[in-house]
């Protein structure tokens, strides 16, 4: 037992050592000719094996961007100013799966707070007009602050902050990008302004508080770290929630044993409605939904797209060259199970919001498309047409990591308007009550507005 003792502190400070090296590293000066060199290696990634850069932007926005953001880079920066500085891209790329993005934020913000750093102390929404607020203590606890909009923090207007944050956020559009930013404003927030110890923030209907950094987990990695958190299954007298907030578990025979219990557990109460929350849902992998979702509530055969167009990075089919671009049109069909003995024929309403992105928006799309569920709501915010297959470059100065896809895939009706997810029935997310929207479906509450006519 000492043995194995010696050995696990002998593994933990080799650890620790490695960390400090890459910490070390991180905050090494990256000289102008390294930095310069990322910024055109990235775009000239894009340009070169992105299947249709149209989708997001054009070559010539792509261009000017890189021009400005090339000015900016006539010193030597460390990595998180370097990120600062070439996510300025993010925005004009205009597609979730086309950005610039942090190595490893998740594993680096985790221990940074086991190492007992702070982050912004509270969990915050933003709205259409920009408005920033609290939602909760940081990590989700409650807060008496709860609902505040934050006029300034550390003396710069809130406003100014949330636009330069902005600046630097992946996603389809603005709203989009703004609640990504909400989701992970401790993260941008340090990575532009850095972790003060203590927070002199301006609240519009509280006045000034000073306010110490936080060393709690961020909401985030809580939920993304629990089965428990991002998969759950409330069965009750009005109707039934499946919260499924991703298509992505490193098990996924758990998750398939879950969803069939829940189907088994709405069997059995009898529930004649059923609510599938993909707020959250981020994406992952199509099975997950196909095997875990729509074996439950298909009724028919559907195809989770139409054309598509995919750049061939590998040649994997006959006739097929490596740097060429291929379209076609998906022509397999998923026929659901038609003896599975839990399937719901009760009405469906799958909740969607502008986090709903990648493989959760192939879902929407489906059951939109087939009739399989009503999409209920917050819609414009993410495009219905989605890019896919996700390659990842590590730009070898700066450890940033470019993301770009291989292919666009068209919904399944093959449609090219809306251009942006639009639910069925229009039902407004509150941000401090994240079951308001459920309990509406529920019909708790007023009926949703129907937008489908």
């Amino acid at each position: 037992m000492e043995a194995h003792l010696f050995k696990w502190l002998g593994l933990a400070m080799m650890a620790a050592t490695l960390a400090g090296g890459v910490a070390r590293a991180a905050e090494t000066p990256i000289s102008v000719a390294g930095l310069r060199s990322d910024l055109r290696l990235a775009v000239d990634t894009i340009e070169r094996n992105h299947p249709d850069l149209s989708h997001s932007v054009s070559q010539a926005q792509l261009e000017r961007a890189t021009r400005r953001i090339d000015r900016q880079l006539d010193h030597p920066l460390t990595q998180a100013q370097a990120w600062s500085a070439l996510a300025q891209l993010n925005p004009v790329l205009a597609d979730g799966h086309l950005f610039i993005g942090l190595p490893d934020w998740r594993k680096e913000s985790a221990q940074a707070a086991a190492e007992g750093k702070t982050f912004f102390p509270f969990e915050v929404s933003l709205d259409a007009q920009g408005a920033l607020r609290i939602v909760s203590a940081l990590g989700g606890a409650p807060t008496p602050f709860a609902g505040q909009r934050i006029r300034q923090i550390n003396g710069q207007d809130a406003g100014l902050v949330v636009r330069a944050l902005l600046a630097r956020v992946h996603g389809d559009t603005p709203r989009s990008r703004s609640a990504l930013l909400a989701k992970r404003w401790w993260l941008f927030y340090a990575k532009v302004y850095g972790s003060p110890v203590a927070f002199h923030i301006d609240l519009a209907n509280a006045g000034r508080q000073v306010i110490a950094g936080s060393g709690e987990t961020p909401a985030i990695l809580r939920e993304e770290a629990s089965f428990e958190s991002t998969y759950q299954c409330d069965v009750r007298k009005q109707g039934a929630v499946l919260t499924v907030a991703a298509f992505s578990w490193p098990d996924k025979a758990r998750f398939f044993d879950f969803t069939n219990d829940c189907f088994a557990r709405i069997a059995a109460a009898g529930a004649t409605r059923l609510v599938i929350d993909i707020r959250q849902n981020g994406g992952g992998d199509d099975d997950m939904w196909r095997d875990g979702l729509l074996r439950y509530i298909a009724d028919r055969p559907y195809k989770h797209g139409s054309g598509y167009i995919k750049r061939v990075l590998q040649p994997r089919a006959p006739g097929e060259v490596a740097g060429a671009i291929v379209s076609g049109e998906i022509e397999t069909a998923t026929e659901p199970p038609t003896d599975e003995p839990l399937r719901f024929k009760g009405q469906v309403y799958v909740l969607v919001g502008p986090l709903t992105y990648s493989s959760a928006v192939l879902f929407s799309n489906v059951v939109q498309d087939y009739g399989f569920a009503k999409v209920a709501g917050v819609g414009g915010a993410v495009r219905t047409r989605q890019s896919g297959g996700v390659q990842t470059l590590r730009l070898p100065n700066t450890g940033l990591l470019l993301f770009y896809p291989r292919f666009v895939l068209d919904r399944p009706s093959g449609a090219a308007k809306p251009v942006y997810i639009e639910p069925d029935l229009s039902v407004p997310d509150d941000p401090l009550n994240k079951h308001a929207a459920v309990e509406a479906l529920l019909g708790l509450k007023s009926p949703p507005t129907d937008t489908s006519q």
